[in-house]
């Protein structure tokens, strides 16, 4: 063999291979990895899934919340996120159903899902699956922004805090949240020590299961039917029982629960900013 040809078969044997270049990654990916990382065995149904944009779409950052509001899609885009993954419905709906919407030719639902559209992004749903994991992070996380970790009985749901007034108790929840727009069922002055917590929107069969419990005095929710737990406890009190109800807000109640949620995704989605987006609480108090 010449050497000019064993020269240049040398060269191809000793050459450093040239590495692949990284695939994009896209929001199908990151859900993906969610459900090799959440812990809990993904099932069907489930309203975790996609629900607006194309899954396909290369993630540039992804914004994590607690509902994906216009003005919280607005900020997202702000910082160059265009993935969004939010715990609670985006169109108004459980199961996010937009015929009816579409049907009807709302203009709100119109406006937002062409801002989704302009700025090519992603939106999903992370819901049933989160709340599956043990312990539940909406009620842990909740507890740590009170202080209540310490006081934590035989599940996140229970508290024995030291002893104090609903009155006292109220203004500590809501210089701890902070959450301007508490709402109490019960006398002021009832001394207190025995807590349930049940953020979100558990539904009464649940909110009256913790109540029946003669270790919950107050139960701190995110929101509830009037007509159901309202009552419920209005008529426990007027019974001579010791029960008294704090209605947080449901935005307030969960957005702990969705942080955590950004910081866990961080520790294994690496190739984009993860950051997470505060949904702000609707409600204000007049001065």
């Amino acid at each position: 063999m010449r050497l000019s040809a064993l020269l240049v078969v040398f060269a191809f044997v000793v050459a450093p291979t040239t590495p692949r270049a990284q695939q994009p990654l896209t929001a199908r990916d990151v859900v993906a990895r969610i459900k090799q990382n959440i812990g809990v065995p993904w099932t069907e149904p489930t309203v975790d899934t996609f629900k607006d944009g194309d899954s396909t779409t290369r993630v540039t950052g992804i914004a994590v919340t607690m509902m994906a509001t216009f003005d919280v899609l607005q900020r997202a885009a702000a910082r160059g996120a265009n993935l969004v993954i939010t715990h609670e419905p985006t169109f108004y709906d459980h199961f996010d159903k937009l015929d009816v919407l579409e049907a009807e030719h709302d203009s709100v639902t119109a406006v937002k899902r062409d801002f989704i559209r302009a700025h090519h992004m992603v939106v999903v749903r992370m819901h049933d699956h989160w709340h599956r994991r043990r312990p539940e992070p909406m009620a842990t996380d909740l507890a740590r922004v009170l202080g209540w970790e310490r006081y934590r009985g035989d599940s996140e749901w229970l508290y024995r805090i030291p002893e104090t007034t609903l009155a006292e108790l109220a203004q500590t929840i809501r210089r701890r949240l902070p959450a301007p727009t508490l709402r109490i069922v019960g006398d002021s002055g009832l001394r207190v020590t025995e807590i349930g917590l049940s953020p979100g929107a558990a539904g009464f069969a649940r909110h009256r299961q913790l109540l029946q419990q003669d270790n919950v005095e107050v139960l701190v929710i995110g929101e509830a039917h009037e007509w159901e737990t309202v009552e419920y406890v209005a008529d426990a009190v007027t019974a001579g029982r010791k029960k008294a109800l704090i209605i947080l807000g449901h935005v307030r109640s969960e957005q702990d629960g969705m942080e955590e949620f950004a910081r866990w995704l961080g520790t294994f989605v690496k190739e984009v900013p993860v950051t997470f987006v505060p949904t702000p609480d609707p409600f204000w108090a007049p001065r």
